[in-house]
């Protein structure tokens, strides 16, 4: 349970000082319009509500995870199974 306070804390500090010295050293500014305003064409560029931008960065994060997991899952499940039956053998 240490551990896993360890690294929420560890994640918003982060969080705060990172996202301060990122702000810092490329001078982030609300006035400087995004490509999406500056070049917008309404194909490639079309600027987006905050509440979808946020929705297609959930559904990115959660469909990749059942796709990683099935994947790592058949990459490293037999080896899991040599390892551990390796190790049970070394023991008697």
């Amino acid at each position: 349970m240490y551990t896993f306070i360890g690294a929420i804390v560890a994640l918003i500090l982060g969080f705060v000082f990172y996202g301060k010295f990122i702000e810092r050293f490329f001078g982030a500014d609300d006035a400087n319009p995004t490509p999406a305003i500056k070049k917008a064409d309404g194909v490639d560029f079309s600027p987006m509500p905050t509440w979808k931008v946020f929705t297609i960065q959930f559904l990115n994060i959660a469909g990749l995870g059942p796709i990683f997991g099935a994947i790592l899952g058949a990459m490293y499940g037999p080896m899991w199974k040599k390892t551990v039956k390796l190790t049970t053998q070394s023991r008697n």
